[in-house]
């Protein structure tokens, strides 16, 4: 298989995600490089083409072990024809868990061959300066490594004669996948600091569930909210805060427990 073009197709709130995959782009020395960003509520109506011939990199953040809800009926609209792909999750340093062989179920049931899939370290949605997760990851050494994994896929495939069942390769993860209930925090979302906002809309335009509207203050949908806290990371002066007791209670106790460097996992 001659790569001259790929596509990257992701769901990425703070861009994280989209990072690694342009990394393994780069890689892959591409010609061209076409992105399908799944991210915003556009994505939902969008027309999209069935993907045939060309090398996909598909990615996603994990949000609690799983493939982020939002990102699963975005990839469902992607149409493939046994067409190749390398699969990506990002997590915030603590574990991927189930969600890259969730991502691999997902994606060969929509008709795409994962020959290659990876999980790699982002900074963390509730990370800051005070209660660090992975903070400024990824950074220059996630992305060379990004870059060698896509010069070892591009290796794969140029060994390959042919591009089938048989070149797939499964990651790890339990087929059942771990259980996620988020009813605790079915109405917790970011809030803004009123004093802080110059109302300039940042946060709804970053918004990938569309839940935050702007007027006189700005007005988030607790229930549409997913947590993604691109908004937080977003605003350029600071007035988009998490500051719920629980969550707060949960992050610092991931803070505290892993610390220590997560390497990228590539499987192939």
């Amino acid at each position: 298989m001659n790569i001259e073009a790929v596509k990257l197709a992701y769901f990425s709130p703070t861009g994280t995600t989209r990072k690694i995959l342009q990394g393994i782009a780069e890689g892959l020395g591409a010609e061209s490089i076409e992105h399908i960003d799944l991210t915003l509520p556009e994505a939902d109506t969008r027309e999209l083409k069935e993907i045939r011939d060309d090398l996909v990199l598909l990615g996603v953040p994990v949000y609690e072990g799983r493939v982020a809800r939002t990102a699963i009926p975005r990839l469902q609209r992607l149409k493939a024809d046994k067409t190749p792909a390398i699969i990506v999750v990002l997590y915030g340093n603590r574990d991927f868990e189930d969600a890259l062989i969730e991502l691999y179920d997902i994606t060969k049931e929509l008709g795409f061959l994962p020959i290659a899939c990876g999980a790699f370290v982002g900074e963390h949605s509730f990370a800051n300066e005070n209660r660090p997760m992975a903070n400024g990851r990824p950074d220059f050494e996630d992305i060379m490594k990004a870059k060698e994994f896509g010069l070892k896929i591009r290796a794969k495939i140029n060994g390959l004669d042919v591009i089938d069942e048989s070149s797939l390769i499964k990651p790890p993860g339990n087929t059942t996948y771990i259980e996620r209930d988020r009813s605790a925090m079915a109405d917790k979302a970011a809030t803004t600091v009123e004093e802080d906002c110059t109302l300039c809309g940042d946060c709804a335009l970053l918004c990938p569930v569309g839940a935050i509207t702007i007027e006189d203050v700005v007005k988030t949908d607790n229930v549409a909210c997913i947590l993604c806290n691109a908004c937080v990371k977003g605003c350029p002066t600071g007035a988009r805060v998490v500051d719920d007791p629980m969550i707060n209670k949960i992050a610092n106790w991931v803070s505290k427990n892993f610390q220590a460097r997560r390497e990228p996992e590539i499987f192939m």
